[in-house]
């Protein structure tokens, strides 16, 4: 019974949301889910090429997608980001840093902006490696942040 009083108040919130973030939510969550299925179902190759092109940390692309844009897209990547990290605590399913990396990726990219998702690992004595991805655009720490202490940047797909 207290599940069911959950998902009401769930989507009681959701009807006091604009429609414009409640539409953003909506097509979060899909992508979260469009994101998840593709981690289970594909090899990482196969992902990688909807990423983009690997480069290394150091690599001049990278630095755009974090250098300031126009106040819109900036705006858009905000908005994002919101929208993504929110969606991910309410869907029925994990969805930890890539998938709510990809998913940011895949809104921005319908909406003309570049962004970069890097990779990163740090020793820890919790497990053998602690992997990590976060998302920038447009100036924006759009998903993933902050980035944990002592994780060293692989590279990023741009």
């Amino acid at each position: 019974m207290s599940r069911k009083r959950s998902w009401k108040s769930k989507f009681e919130r959701l009807r006091m949301v604009d429609w414009r973030e409640r539409a953003l939510l909506i097509e979060a969550s899909a992508q979260l889910l469009a994101a998840r299925m593709r981690i289970r179902l594909l090899p990482f190759r196969a992902i990688a090429k909807d990423l983009g092109t690997f480069v290394p940390p150091g690599d001049p692309r990278i630095a755009a997608c974090r250098a300031e844009a126009p106040e819109a897209q900036h705006r858009t990547a905000r908005q994002v980001g919101w929208a993504v990290t929110r969606a991910a605590t309410h869907v029925p399913f994990e969805a930890v840093c890539l998938p709510q990396a990809m998913a940011a990726h895949a809104m921005l990219k319908r909406r003309g902006i570049d962004s970069a998702v890097h990779f990163g690992a740090r020793r820890s004595t919790d497990k053998p490696i602690d992997a990590h991805a976060w998302l920038d655009a447009a100036g924006v720490e759009v998903t993933g942040y902050p980035v944990a202490e002592g994780m060293a940047e692989l590279g990023a797909f741009v």
